[in-house]
């Protein structure tokens, strides 16, 4: 078995530096996030919140959730507003002057955390970190999972 070394790594890249990369054109035209982009929802679903980088692969539709009761939706909402987050926040990391990407990704910040402590207010700490475990008796346990049925 051949160890494969830095040169050999560099080399590769080198003789394949011209193919063209996945969504690589797409991708290079995008200089403003007031293109469109997925609603969070549909972003979490699709994987991506660009649609011009979104590629279908091999199913025509993402699948959709469908939340059990109140709970799943709030938990499918926060995930969906941490997904956005977290898809805006790399846009952000290659184009930090884009100011209205900035105020998206700020505005998607302050709902995902108006979602969380709903969730908490209802049903109990979500996360370690939580205000809500700031009592006593120690309150990480005492409802049920997400993932429990009521």
């Amino acid at each position: 078995m051949k160890n494969y070394g830095v040169n050999d790594y560099y080399n590769y890249m080198n003789n394949n530096y011209n193919q063209p990369l996945y969504n690589q054109q797409s991708f290079n035209n995008m200089n403003k996030v007031n293109s469109k982009l997925f609603d969070p929802y549909t972003g979490f679903i699709s994987g991506n919140m660009f649609p011009d980088l979104y590629n279908a692969y091999k199913l025509s539709n993402p699948l959709e959730i469908e939340p059990m009761n109140e709970q799943a939706e709030l938990l499918t909402s926060i995930d969906a507003l941490c997904f956005a987050c977290i898809d805006l926040n790399l846009y952000l990391d290659l184009y930090p002057e884009d100011k209205s990407a900035i105020e998206l990704f700020n505005r998607y910040r302050v709902q995902k955390k108006n979602y969380e402590k709903e969730y908490e207010s209802k049903y109990g700490p979500l996360f370690i970190s939580s205000d809500s475990l700031n009592t006593f008796p120690w309150a990480w346990d005492n409802s049920p999972w997400p993932w429990q049925n009521k």
